[in-house]
């Protein structure tokens, strides 16, 4: 009974090692320094291990090791003999029995310590790694510095292989921002968070990595006044205009002197007051077209008026843009600012896509399920088959890239309006 229970033991310790490495390898650490800092026992001790994972791993072997010689070799010895008595007395022969009876000796030690000392404590240390990180780390410290001389020893014969093959034993922990999408779809899955919560999220990720040109309203599109027309028509330009701020100019958007509100001039208008749009020009910021969407909106905070005005390298106006965009760049857009405009996407019956040549092309490869290269000089779905076309197409060019067709359905002038994006079918082997 006694040979039974030190087997036992001897299988139990190895799966406390066993559910220690993986629970510290696996636990996250920005939960780790969370239960730290509300001062849960052992928080830090596992923050430690994970920080020197060569020394930890190399601890943890030993005593895996260390188990494993000391429990073959006891079980062995002790259970072997009873296993070829046992077989003798069932009328096999001396020389099958002892061979088998300690093969069979073996096979059930190994099968316990398969599912006890490995299989079951890693499948615990999945569910709640953090947790059990914090448990067994101050064991694990103490095992580490009672062995630490042979610790020492595997840990730098493991970083001279490493130096053999010209590797560093360094890990990168870097976080993609592919990784936080899947983590944000995992938990809108589990209902951690809500579909318009990672909706939100994925449009903040968006807005990191765009440039101002991706968020502006383009030259063409921009409401503005002529400070040199006439009176009525600028009257005219307040009444019909839906924006609560326009650019002003002196004969063209090359000529902006900055932006008026709208509700001033028709308040004035309206009490009596003679129209004066040079006593309610207020500054815009200036902006170039390849300024970061995150750093335009720090400008847009500390700015006289809430617009800015973007312009390229060699000073020419390119668009304008308010928080309105960059919170729709968040958020999506407003139904109420596209009356009468179609939707940037819609899928069609047969799985494809007709998108809009103006949709931002990131906001694209998120609907569709497209991956962008990392390196992009372009902001929208028409830059995006012009960087491929390399001319301007016409209606029914198209680009095959990764697996996707894009198909230019529709121009405006120049502009690319209307593309169709559709998946190609996989070609199939004919064998003959």
């Amino acid at each position: 009974m006694i040979e039974l229970l030190i087997v036992a033991a001897l299988i139990c310790l190895n799966g406390l090692f066993a559910l220690s490495e993986l629970a510290i390898v696996s636990a996250r650490h920005p939960r780790l320094k969370a239960l730290a800092a509300t001062g849960r026992h052992g928080a830090d001790r596992a923050l430690a291990l994970a920080a020197d994972p060569g020394r930890f791993l190399s601890a943890v072997q030993i005593g895996i090791t260390l188990i494993g010689l000391i429990n073959g070799a006891y079980s062995g010895e002790t259970f072997g003999a009873h296993a070829t008595d046992m077989l003798q007395a069932l009328g096999m022969s001396a020389t099958a029995a002892g061979p088998l009876g300690y093969g069979l000796v073996i096979a059930v030690i190994t099968y316990l310590s398969v599912i006890v000392g490995e299989l079951v404590p890693k499948s615990l240390a999945l569910r709640n790694a953090e947790g059990i990180a914090c448990t067994v780390a101050p064991a694990m410290v103490l095992f580490s510095r009672i062995a630490a001389p042979a610790v020492w020893l595997l840990d730098a014969s493991t970083r001279l292989v490493f130096r053999l093959f010209g590797q560093s034993t360094e890990s990168e922990s870097r976080v993609t921002d592919e990784e936080i999408r899947t983590l944000i779809a995992e938990a809108e899955s589990a209902g951690v968070i809500e579909s318009g919560e990672r909706e939100m999220i994925a449009g903040v990720m968006r807005l990191a990595d765009r440039a101002v040109i991706g968020l502006m309203t383009p030259r063409t599109d921009v409401d503005w006044i002529d400070i040199t027309d006439d009176e009525a028509d600028i009257k005219e330009r307040l009444i019909t205009t839906p924006h609560s701020r326009l650019p002003v100019g002196e004969g063209s958007t090359e000529a902006l002197i900055g932006v008026v509100q709208t509700r001033e001039l028709l308040a004035g208008i309206l009490s009596g007051k003679p129209l004066d749009i040079s006593a309610h020009v207020r500054r815009a910021p200036i902006v170039p077209e390849s300024m970061d969407a995150l750093d335009v909106l720090a400008t847009l905070r500390d700015a006289e008026v809430p617009m800015a005005l973007i312009h390229d390298e060699y000073g020419h106006f390119e668009g304008l843009v308010t928080p309105a965009d960059i919170l729709e760049a968040i958020t999506g857009v407003f139904k109420s600012d596209t009356a009468g405009i179609e939707p940037h996407a819609t899928e069609r019956d047969d799985g494809s896509w007709l998108l809009s040549g103006s949709m931002p092309v990131d906001e694209m490869a998120d609907r569709i399920g497209f991956v962008l290269a990392p390196n992009r000089s372009y902001e929208t779905v028409a830059g995006f088959v012009l960087s491929h076309l390399q001319h301007l197409p016409s209606v029914g060019e198209h680009i095959e890239v990764a697996g996707w067709r894009f198909e230019v359905i529709d121009l405006d002038s120049r502009r690319i309006d209307k593309v169709l994006a559709s998946r190609l079918k996989p070609l199939r082997r004919v064998i003959g």
